[in-house]
């Protein structure tokens, strides 16, 4: 792999689930057209929602619409692939834009190579995950600690993974975890019984990203990175 080959990496804090898929839109675009001439990775966290993925349906919550309505939680169907997930504060999201054709990754190369990354970044703090057949992701057991979901349009790819930091396990408790029955998730605060330093992780993830895929980051900003739009 090519060290020399370098993308993009722009945290963002926290951002509304919308104004993140906005962005992600506008992002493949101008990767395909060329207005991008690098692959981007967004880092960040979101407000409280449950999405919906290409096979995913309100049967896999198990509570009502109406109950999120008054706890203010939004659900909404995405073009990723998979069921049904939750995200929200505590959750180190990494949203990769990667031209796989111009990268000559295959779909199942690529996320190999972001389970690895989520694998290599808790073993730092001396939690072993591995994958399971079932499901992408990262798992402790029975119990789902890291996802995937991904999406491809015209051979660029964006939507990513979540990496469940310190995030609340409530809310976890009103879905069914990636539409699987009798399975659970966990968080790294949960396994280790502490909170874990949300900047360390993102910075692990920063460097096992530039491990797996043989690439340098070079961090930007927003607004930089908008100019070229």
């Amino acid at each position: 792999m090519n060290k020399s080959k370098k993308w993009l990496c722009i945290e963002l804090g926290t951002l509304e689930y919308g104004r993140a898929w906005d962005l992600q839109t506008s992002l493949v675009d101008a990767r395909k057209k060329r207005i991008i001439d690098r692959d981007v990775i967004l880092l960040l966290e979101h407000n409280p929602v449950f999405t919906l993925g290409r096979r995913g349906g309100m049967e896999d919550l198990t509570v009502s619409r109406n109950f999120l309505k008054k706890s203010g939680i939004s659900v909404i169907q995405v073009e990723r692939g998979g069921v049904i997930t939750f995200h929200g504060p505590g959750q180190l999201i990494m949203y990769p834009i990667i031209d796989l054709n111009a990268a000559r990754m295959r779909v199942v190369d690529y996320v190999e190579r972001l389970e690895e990354v989520m694998i290599m970044t808790v073993a730092e703090w001396g939690i072993i995950a591995e994958r399971n057949s079932l499901n992408r992701g990262i798992w402790v057991g029975n119990k789902k600690l890291g996802s995937i979901g991904i999406a491809i349009r015209k051979g660029i790819c964006f939507h990513g993974m979540s990496l469940n930091v310190n995030i609340s396990m409530k809310h976890f408790g009103w879905m069914n975890p990636c539409g699987l029955r009798e399975t659970g998730t966990t968080s790294m605060k949960q396994d280790l019984s502490q909170k874990v330093s949300m900047s360390k992780v993102c910075g692990a993830v920063k460097k096992h990203v530039e491990s797996v895929f043989g690439i340098n980051l070079i961090n930007t900003s927003l607004p930089e990175l908008l100019k070229k739009l």
